[in-house]
């Protein structure tokens, strides 16, 4: 890999960062909700139900009890909000919560009002993700995995995603928004043509590279401290389709590894068929980490007979490394898959034999992780806290992560994590 790539590293982590979003304005005060104009005050619940889940989020580490929770039913709700609390001696903190899937609180806030974005979408769900031939515009509140299906109705799709589909498109372009195919694309917040933004004074305003740049940037993976995202206008790009949408779309690969710089200069590898403008390129590469005091793995991609080897391995090296990589394909490219992924595992330093191959339809592929959700939901580990970590690791330091976190760390010291995934990117992205 040259000096311009480096290494993403989500350690400690099972899914990518996603949809945390707070805007702060104001100090925890006086303030009560009795006090507010009826207008605003029709929107407030102060159900302790309602209150009581405004209180955490996925991370389920930090609690924080609001005052109220704002439930908007249009964008100049939530203007009329703002202004409201600019127009008190001592402004309230206003948090913005999609599905709180931030790991630190910070959809939270103590003594303050948690704007409840998603009940934007209750009435008029259809008419905030509008599909043109170019791109989607799309209301902030909207869920990425309501935009894969609108969008694919018409053959269209946005060019970077999330691992993780149940978050909503104003939460993760206030974060990044990664996963396998920040290598060619960037992340979300790099594949964004414009915005809606209501500022910290309550002005809706349309931003994008060339309009009001200075704040189209700097909601950009902003954390919501500088507006909060009410439209967001995707690139598309074609989808693979085959005759039938149900068809199977996706060539999903998984290699196992017992050796981290092989790995590594795998991934390396693959990522610059882009560079080089290879057909074969991939669509998607990432790594995952199997650590033996870990067990039970999920070994469900595997064929049956395959998983108590894999599991053996685990055992015997104490670490096992997979890279896991797709290739999309449609009518026209689906003749050429063998002889593609032939050219993508030429000269990969995996362990002989452990290379396995699934297909999917587009949309189960993308949607995959939440087949993981139910399941976890069902065995009560989505009901834990999750203390998640995302890393970003240049190339000349990722052999010392190995060695110093999963080896030292993790494995020595028999420290239970979720799943450290690793997601190898170009700098330029």
């Amino acid at each position: 890999m040259s000096r311009n790539n480096s290494i993403v590293s989500k350690a400690l982590t099972l899914l990518c960062l996603t949809s945390i979003v707070v805007l702060t304005m104001g100090h925890a005060h006086p303030w009560l909700p009795s006090q507010t104009p009826k207008k605003l005050a029709l929107k407030l619940s102060l159900n302790n139900q309602t209150l009581s889940l405004a209180s955490s989020d996925f991370g389920l580490i930090i609690h924080k009890t609001p005052l109220a929770v704002f439930e908007p039913s249009s964008v100049n709700d939530i203007r009329d909000l703002i202004k409201y609390s600019n127009s008190l001696p001592m402004p309230f903190t206003i948090a913005e919560r999609g599905p709180a899937h931030s790991t630190h609180g910070q959809t939270l806030t103590h003594d303050g009002v948690v704007l409840n974005m998603t009940r934007l979408g209750d009435s008029r769900n259809g008419s905030r993700i509008v599909v043109y031939d170019e791109y989607v515009d799309v209301g902030g509140e909207q869920l990425w995995i309501d935009v894969l299906r609108t969008t694919y109705k018409h053959g269209l799709t946005p060019f970077a995603w999330t691992d993780y589909m149940y978050v909503s498109v104003g939460g993760t372009l206030s974060n990044a928004g990664i996963n396998g195919r920040m290598f060619r694309f960037g992340p979300q917040i790099s594949n964004v043509l414009e915005l809606d933004v209501v500022t910290g004074k309550g002005d809706l305003i349309k931003c994008s590279p060339v309009k009001n740049s200075e704040l189209f940037y700097a909601v950009l993976g902003g954390l919501g401290q500088f507006g909060v995202i009410t439209r967001a206008r995707i690139p598309l790009g074609p989808a693979p389709t085959t005759a039938m949408l149900d068809c199977m779309q996706v060539k999903r690969l998984s290699l196992v590894y017992n050796d981290f710089s092989a790995l590594t200069k795998d991934q390396e590898h693959l990522i610059s068929f882009h560079q080089r403008n290879d057909t074969s390129a991939p669509d998607f590469v990432s790594g995952y980490v199997l650590v033996v005091n870990q067990a039970p793995f999920d070994l469900s991609f595997y064929p049956t007979h395959f998983q108590p080897i894999i599991s053996s391995l685990v055992t015997k090296y104490g670490i096992i490394y997979t890279i896991e990589l797709t290739k999309y394909y449609d009518n026209n490219s689906q003749t050429h898959m063998k002889e593609e992924v032939a050219s993508l595992l030429k000269g990969l330093n995996y362990i002989p034999i452990f290379a396995f191959e699934k297909d999917q339809s587009y949309e189960e592929y993308q949607n995959r992780l939440h087949t993981t959700e139910l399941v976890a939901i069902s065995k009560g580990f989505w009901n834990v806290p999750h203390p998640w970590l995302n890393l970003l690791i240049p190339r000349s330091r990722i052999s010392d992560f190995n060695e110093g976190v999963l080896k030292n760390i993790i494995l020595k010291q028999n420290i239970s994590v979720g799943t450290p995934l690793f997601y190898p990117t170009n700098r330029n992205k």
